[in-house]
C-alpha cells in the first residue's frame, strides 16, 4: 500500500539508526497536540493515522482531511510514551505542513473558478516518491487528479509528435494496443494543430500554452464538429490568469503549481501532559 510505503521511507529517512534521545529518556506517557499556526485547508490525516497504527501511538484528530482550519485550531492529540512521540515529532509535522500547503494552494485556483464548469487538475510535477500522496492532497482542496503515470492515459507531447509521422496511422494502430477503456490526449499548441488531433480520432485536446483567443476558436470548432472531445487548457496556468482560461469554454484546465508552486503550511506540536 503506499501510503504504508511513503510513512515507513519518512521514518526511515529521519530517525537512521535511531533517536539519540531515546537512549535517555524514560517511558513516561505524554500528550502532545498539534496546533495550526496559519489558516488554510487541512490534509495529511490519511498518512499520519497509518504513522500511528505502525508505531503504536494513539492520534486522535479533532478535523478531516479537506476541512478548512484557522491559526491556533488544534488539529490533533497524540498519545504515547515520550520517546515515540517526539522521535515522530518532525515525520508527522512534515507530512502535515507539505499535504495541506498542497490542499491550501489548490482550494485557492478553485475558488476563482466556482463560477465556471470547468475541472481544475493537477499533472506529473511531482516529488519523486510522493506522487500519489500530493495527488491525494490536491483532492483534499477541492481538485481533481490528472493521469498518476504512464498507464493510465496514451498523450502524446510535443515531444512524442515530433517521432510520429503520420498522426491519424498512428492513432488507428494505437486503439489495436492500447486497453480498450484507456483514452488518447494529445498536446497542441495551434489551433490547426488541435483541429487535425480531433479528425485524427483523439478524445482529448491538450491547448498548450495557446492564447486565450486561439483556445476559443478551439472551443468553437469542438461544439460544432467534435462535441465528444475533451478540452484541456494547461501551461503557465496562475492565480491571476485562471480565470481567463476558465472562460474559454474549456472542459479542464491543468496547472503544475497546484503542487510544485504550493508551500507549506505551518503547524507546530507541544507537550500537554507529562
Amino acid at each position: 500500500m503506499r501510503v504504508k510505503e511513503v510513512v515507513r521511507e519518512a521514518i526511515l529517512e529521519d530517525i537512521g539508526r535511531g533517536d539519540l534521545f531515546s537512549l535517555v529518556s524514560d517511558r513516561r506517557m505524554v500528550e502532545a497536540k498539534v496546533i495550526a499556526k496559519e489558516a488554510g485547508v487541512f490534509s495529511g490525516k490519511l498518512y499520519i493515522k497509518e504513522l500511528g497504527e505502525m508505531e503504536h501511538l494513539h492520534i486522535e484528530f479533532l478535523v478531516y482531511d479537506g476541512n478548512r482550519i484557522e491559526k491556533g485550531d488544534v488539529i490533533c492529540y497524540v498519545r504515547g510514551e515520550v520517546n515515540r512521540v517526539l522521535m515522530y515529532e518532525r515525520v508527522i509535522l512534515n507530512i502535515m505542513q507539505h499535504c495541506s500547503g498542497i490542499s491550501t494552494n489548490t482550494a485557492q485556483f478553485v475558488e476563482l473558478v466556482k463560477g465556471y464548469d470547468v475541472k481544475l487538475l493537477d499533472t506529473r510535477k511531482t516529488r519523486p516518491g510522493l506522487r500519489v500522496m500530493e495527488k491525494y492532497a490536491v483532492r483534499c482542496g477541492g481538485g481533481t487528479n490528472h493521469r498518476l503515470g504512464l498507464d493510465d492515459c496514451l498523450m502524446l507531447k510535443d515531444t512524442h509528435l515530433a517521432t510520429i509521422d503520420d498522426l491519424h496511422l498512428f492513432i488507428r494502430q494505437a486503439r489495436k494496443r492500447i486497453p480498450y477503456t484507456a483514452k488518447i490526449e494529445i498536446e497542441c499548441e495551434s489551433v490547426e494543430a488541435a483541429q487535425d488531433a480531433m479528425s485524427s480520432g483523439a478524445d482529448l485536446i491538450m491547448c498548450d500554452n495557446m492564447q486565450i483567443e486561439d483556445i476559443k476558436k478551439v472551443v468553437a470548432y469542438r461544439n460544432t464538429h467534435y462535441p465528444h472531445v475533451l478540452l484541456e487548457a494547461s501551461g503557465n496556468v496562475t492565480k491571476e490568469n485562471i480565470v481567463d482560461y476558465a472562460s474559454t469554454g474549456v472542459d479542464a484546465i491543468s496547472s503544475g503549481s497546484l503542487i510544485h508552486k504550493a508551500v507549506w503550511l505551518d503547524f507546530s506540536m507541544r507537550i500537554e501532559e507529562v
